[in-house]
């Protein structure tokens, strides 16, 4: 009986205390799973993941953020082979979320609660309530109850009613009156590491897959699902499946991790060591003045200067001198961190500036405007170059730049007028058609940049298609109202050479906390015309307001100088916010390029490294039938820059937004430099996030 109670003991402080090492790895649906069962596991937070899964003329392709610690949320694009008898596939996309409520602790499993395919056409719709608790180091078990598909074999009762039928509609609709309605069933799992690399996985499943074996696409024969998953390394893995007793699935998942990048970070020259002053004097009148008085000194300062910053990647646009004080104002054309370029420009005034200047004005310059100011004492930089950035973040001042302009700043000679040039690859896809779900153009774009004076551009683009199949698309938009933007694919055909955009851009300072921006010309591919805005943005603001106003007209497909017969007046009111902990959240209310009146609602999840994941929904006053397939539109936005796959410095970023459907309602104005996007990297709650590269 001792023996018995011991065992029984130790069994328990193994079960409630194990230290696990079995990774959570992905189902077929994307997100940390079983096999087709869910689990109560999550990935770190931050992490993008991606799988593709086959299974019995099935596809599904789905994306996955883990967008804080404990919500996960997934987009997904199936094919549902004959998903009623006698019709043909469907192509459906849905989204996926999950909340970890509990976390596992002692005897306590991990708990989460989610919904599959909750906004969509409901093919895939069920929800569940799920725990995992690790047995051992190596083996994970699973449980829990599910509803809708998750609840349609070996159900137990109805607790919250019953569910209505599905009804596919337009789809694209959060199908609230589905949600935890009709039978529910228990699921059951376990996973195994039998090695470092291979985790073997077992389940009961609760799906019947009711319209898929009515259907005939395969026979369901048992609830029992065998699999195994092998990780190839940190991002890459393989995985097979022997599914309901008949058929067999393959997936291969692919993991992201933006903290990690794939190149060493780091590749960029040291910056110049800081130059300290003799042993310091009372009073910095102490060091001399006399320099002052000599005409050629500031020339010579601000040349030196100016050369030094330019190998260093920025541009000088203007710097003032005093006795005691030096205002540089810094164009930063090579750090994707701001604190970097203002770190650098602080070093180079150390070794250029003579020894009675004490106070230097760092201004920062975007798009010729000066957008923010950080006041460091010269003695601080001195004393602080050794200590962590922490340290030097607490002397600097942050201030508008034109709240209190400094007398005497003179412009660095032969900057304006400028010219640069750049002849690139570019890519452009295509996803989501039935008839080739994935097409992709490949080409060259020539871009030009002439800047007249400061805030004072024009720019323009034009490319050419070298490689690719968009011109193939056989898909004609079907929308029966205005195609203000359905018709991509005609551009897409036609457009080929094409003058992408061609603008002329003035920004201005117009008050202390204001912005404004007019540009004029063609817009972007499918609107050429007037667009204005005024931003009010303090710099140590989390809040900021805007408003922008355009009056447009549809280019012709050929995207050269012609025009089409529809003109519209646009315009939005603005409300963007910082929430802290990398949370940006924008608010867009005004008139559409249809005519159209609604909001948009954007959230974005941005990291010091500059990724940036984010999603928006428009809601407007025109009808789901007359908006279509999708109901409204609704979309996710992906950020990448260049020097996360480098390793070296680089303000240049990729931008893409993935749309389920490229519908008309909603549709606004792709415009470029649009104000908030221009300055919030020059602003204070930008740079403390990024103030960790100061001395870098």
């Amino acid at each position: 009986m001792g023996l018995g109670l011991a065992s029984t003991t130790a069994l328990a402080a193994m079960v409630a205390y194990a230290d696990p090492i079995l990774k959570p790895s992905r189902g077929t649906y994307g997100l940390s799973g079983l096999i087709d069962m869910p689990t109560a596991e999550s990935a770190p937070e931050g992490m993008l993941g991606a799988t593709v899964f086959r299974f019995a003329g099935a596809l599904r392709v789905t994306g996955t953020f883990q967008v804080t610690d404990r919500l996960t949320g997934a987009f997904r694009y199936s094919r549902v082979p004959e998903l009623f008898s006698g019709g043909g596939a469907l192509y459906d996309r849905s989204f996926d979320v999950r909340y970890r409520i509990l976390d596992e602790k002692g005897w306590r499993p991990a708990v989460a609660i989610g919904m599959r395919d909750f906004i969509g056409t409901g093919v895939y719709s069920g929800e569940y309530i799920v725990a995992t608790k690790t047995i051992t180091p190596r083996l994970r078990a699973t449980a829990g109850l599910g509803w809708g598909r998750l609840g349609s074999e070996g159900d137990i009762g109805t607790p919250f009613g019953d569910r209505p039928p599905l009804n596919i509609g337009t789809g694209g609709k959060a199908n609230t009156d589905q949600w935890f309605k009709g039978p529910v069933a228990p699921f059951v799992g376990f996973a195994w590491q039998a090695t470092d690399k291979l985790t073997l996985k077992a389940e009961y499943s609760s799906d019947a897959y009711p319209r898929e074996t009515a259907a005939g696409t395969f026979d369901r024969k048992s609830s029992v699902n065998l699999g195994f998953d092998y990780q190839f390394n940190r991002s890459a893995s393989v995985s097979g499946y022997y599914l309901y007793g008949s058929e067999l699935g393959l997936q291969f998942s692919l993991a992201i991790d933006p903290r990690r990048p794939p190149a060493p970070s780091g590749l960029e020259t040291a910056p110049l060591p800081v130059r300290p002053r003799p042993a310091r004097a009372t009073n910095p009148e102490d060091w001399g003045t006399d320099w002052t008085a000599d005409p050629k000194v500031h020339p010579g300062i601000q040349d030196a200067v100016a050369k030094a910053m330019e190998k260093d990647g920025m541009l000088l646009e203007s710097m003032a001198l005093s006795a005691t004080r030096a205002e540089v104002r810094v164009r930063n054309r090579r750090y994707l961190a701001q604190p970097q370029a203002i770190g650098r420009s602080a070093r180079i005034l150390t070794r250029a500036l003579p020894p009675s200047v004490e106070t230097f004005v760092i201004t920062s310059v975007s798009e010729g405007m000066p957008t923010s100011s950080i006041t460091l004492r010269r003695s601080d930089i001195e004393a602080l170059e050794s200590q962590e950035s922490i340290a030097i973040l607490r002397e600097a001042r942050f201030s508008d730049a034109v709240a209190a302009p400094q007398e005497g700043l003179v412009r660095t000679p032969n900057i304006y007028p400028r010219f640069v040039w750049s002849l690139s690859p570019y890519g452009e896809a295509s996803v989501f058609d039935p008839d080739d779900p994935l097409r992709a153009d490949f080409g060259l774009q020539l871009a030009g940049r002439y800047e007249f004076a400061p805030g004072l551009i024009l720019s323009g683009s034009v490319r050419k298609k070298v490689i690719g199949n968009l011109d193939e698309s056989t898909r004609i938009s079907d929308s029966t109202v205005r195609h203000v933007r359905s018709d991509l694919v005609l551009y897409q055909k036609e457009g080929d050479p094409g003058i992408h955009d061609l603008t002329l851009a003035w920004y201005a300072r117009p008050a202390p906390n204001l912005y404004s921006r007019v540009t004029v010309g063609l817009l972007e591919r499918m609107y050429g015309g007037v667009s204005g805005e005024l931003l009010w943005k303090p710099v140590d603001s989390r809040l900021a307001l805007g408003a922008e106003v355009n009056y447009v007209k549809q280019r012709d497909f050929d995207t050269m100088f012609t025009f089409r017969d529809y003109e519209v007046a646009t315009g939005h009111v603005s409300a963007y916010y910082d929430f802290g902990q990398g949370f940006t959240g924008q608010i867009d209310v005004g008139r559409y390029l249809l005519g159209d009146w609604g909001a948009t609602f954007t959230l974005d999840r941005e990291f010091a490294n500059g990724w940036k994941v984010g999603a928006y929904a428009t809601i407007t006053d025109l009808s789901e039938a007359d908006f279509g397939e999708g109901s409204f539109d609704k979309g996710v936005r992906l950020t990448i820059p260049v020097s996360w796959t480098t390793g070296k410095p680089s303000v240049n970023k990729v931008s893409t937004v993935i749309k389920p459907l490229n519908r008309d309602g909603g549709a606004r104005l792709d415009v470029d430099g649009r104000l908030y996007d221009t300055i919030r990297s020059t602003h204070q709650g930008d740079m403390q996030i990024q103030w960790g590269r100061f001395w870098r």
